[in-house]
């Protein structure tokens, strides 16, 4: 009996961190712009010219730059939420990796999806954008004056 215990204690363990196992600790996100440009994320990660995928950390939240000479540089921010499949293996630690594989499922991500993936911007030519651009206020004016009553 001892021993049937101590094997089911292990068995659980080893299967713990049901996320971790099922979904890994990081993830693919495409990046890819309208036209084609060079990007690069605020943590060092960049492809030469888009369309290209990157592999991420999935607790990883960045700033994806698009940038290329005569359009304005476009920044999107890519956060993480719990994806469905990500809290379904975080809950099945509640049946076999107890308080270890959620412990170890939280602080690997495993729970975690980027969004948006993919990531994907239309970048604005210049001489476009600068029409768009902030106009000159108009001159000042002195203030109305009102016409005098006509006199008969």
């Amino acid at each position: 009996m001892r021993l049937s215990l101590l094997t089911v204690m292990a068995g659980s363990l080893s299967l713990g961190a049901c996320a971790t196992v099922t979904r890994g600790t990081t993830e693919q996100i495409t990046f890819d712009s309208s036209p084609p440009a060079a990007m690069r994320t605020s943590t060092g990660l960049t492809c030469p010219t888009t369309p290209c995928t990157l592999q991420v950390d999935r607790k990883s939240e960045f700033v994806a730059t698009f940038s290329k000479d005569g359009y304005e540089s476009q920044d999107v921010m890519v956060q993480t939420r719990v994806a469905g499949s990500g809290a379904a293996g975080f809950a099945g630690n509640v049946l076999i990796g107890g308080l270890v594989g959620m412990g170890v499922d939280a602080a690997t991500g495993a729970t975690l999806e980027h969004y948006p993936n993919p990531v994907t911007v239309s970048l604005v030519p210049l001489a476009v954008s600068s029409k768009y651009r902030a106009r000159k206020p108009a001159p000042a004016r002195g203030p109305v004056k009102e016409a005098a009553p006509p006199t008969s």
